[in-house]
């Protein structure tokens, strides 16, 4: 179970301060819908380590994730833009993924493995800038996989691609997130989105979650 308990904030110079409770469980999609501006991305940059809270606890089966800098912390984040680099093939893409030292051969078949699991076989040295977008969203999804990281962070994961493409994506995280246990937090102001994926749904106003 994630557990976020009072985690409090303010920007600098700005009178909004943000307070927020809520938990997640492991296997599931949890959605945090809000209107533009008030602070779901504030949330995500909190999980994640950008930001550091006044006060409160970010609680992952009993460890607090609060003193960890993001690099020590169990999540990826996955964002709108893909974050692939183009010139790089998927396999090395998904490659960044991996610890450094992981050997070669190891190497080579995790991102196989992982390619399979997304529903991209064989897809190695297909260079990223001739991939579509649902393609990149599978490729940044096995990244994700070889980053074995409990936690998933999604901010619009789907707000660039085309309706079919986006149901394919949205059917692959659901699938994802129950075969590993992922504790996925979906954050999204499209309601079809929350509805198809989320077990838990939160909304935010005034700073605050409340049960949706």
């Amino acid at each position: 179970m994630l557990r976020v308990d009072h985690l409090t904030f303010a920007h600098p110079g700005q009178s909004q301060s943000y307070d927020f409770s809520f938990e997640a469980e492991a296997g599931a999609v949890t959605a945090i819908s809000g209107a533009s501006g008030s602070g779901k991305s504030t949330l995500l940059d909190l999980l994640a380590g950008f930001l550091t809270p006044v006060a409160g606890r970010i609680d992952l089966d009993g460890s607090n994730l609060v003193p960890l800098p993001p690099e020590a912390r169990p999540v990826s984040l996955l964002l709108q833009s893909e974050s692939l680099f183009d010139h790089l093939s998927a396999a090395k893409n998904i490659a960044l993924g991996l610890p450094a030292g992981t050997a070669k051969a190891e190497t080579q078949r995790q991102i196989a493995e992982a390619l399979g699991e997304v529903g991209l076989p064989g897809l190695e040295d297909q260079p990223a800038s001739t991939l579509s977008g649902g393609q990149k969203q599978r490729v940044a999804l096995a990244r994700t996989l070889l980053r074995n990281r409990p936690v998933l962070l999604l901010d619009e994961p789907f707000s660039a691609l085309d309706d079919d493409t986006r149901g394919v994506i949205r059917q692959l995280v659901r699938e994802l997130t129950v075969r590993h246990g992922w504790h996925t937090i979906l954050v999204s102001h499209h309601s079809d989105d929350v509805e198809a994926l989320a077990s838990r749904h939160y909304a935010l106003s005034g700073g605050k979650l409340v049960a949706a």
